[in-house]
């Protein structure tokens, strides 16, 4: 079985094996490539009711994340767009009025184009890697910074991936 296959299969079972949902919310975001161009992204997420290992310090949970980005290229009709779904898992530490997190996930992404600005993926398949940090706010609002990597984990070549580097906001409703 392919790499890709064994990948998208673990995905697939986190999902159907994964926590149940509860409160859904928006968020959007801009950011930029690790080449300097533009990125715009809109997502809908579902928070896991699930929560592990809650202590004093915090507690472990998740969401899932579905979004479309707009990947601004350099001449007026060189964008992309791209969709991706992900679960991501964060850490949310407790005791604070204002309450930080940590979230990191892996999930997938289908782009319009092969070509994203300068870089070359290889294929319309990618993975989505993202780490980033956040707060929560009173209002049921975060605010925070990502960064996402997309790459096709050697599926197709060229492999060169991409990087999109943003400032979210987000809100339940």
């Amino acid at each position: 079985m392919k790499r890709s296959n064994i990948i998208l299969s673990g995905v697939i079972a986190l999902g159907l094996a994964g926590p149940t949902v509860q409160a859904a919310e928006f968020s959007g975001a801009i950011g930029a490539t690790g080449q300097g161009e533009m990125t715009f992204r809109a997502a809908l997420a579902q928070a896991w009711d699930k929560r592990w290992w809650q202590s004093e310090t915090g507690q472990l949970g998740g969401y899932w994340d579905a979004a479309y980005t707009y990947w601004e290229g350099g001449d007026e009709a060189s964008g992309a767009h791209s969709l991706s779904f992900s679960p991501v898992l964060t850490y949310e530490f407790s005791g604070l009025r204002y309450t930080p997190y940590i979230e990191a996930g892996i999930g997938v992404a289908f782009f319009s184009k092969t070509d994203v600005g300068e870089q070359q993926l290889g294929s319309s398949f990618n993975f989505e890697d993202r780490l980033g940090v956040g707060m929560k706010l009173p209002g049921e609002r975060k605010v925070g910074l990502r960064a996402i990597h997309y790459s096709n984990a050697g599926i197709s070549q060229p492999n060169e991936g991409i990087e999109s580097y943003s400032l979210f906001y987000s809100q339940a409703f």
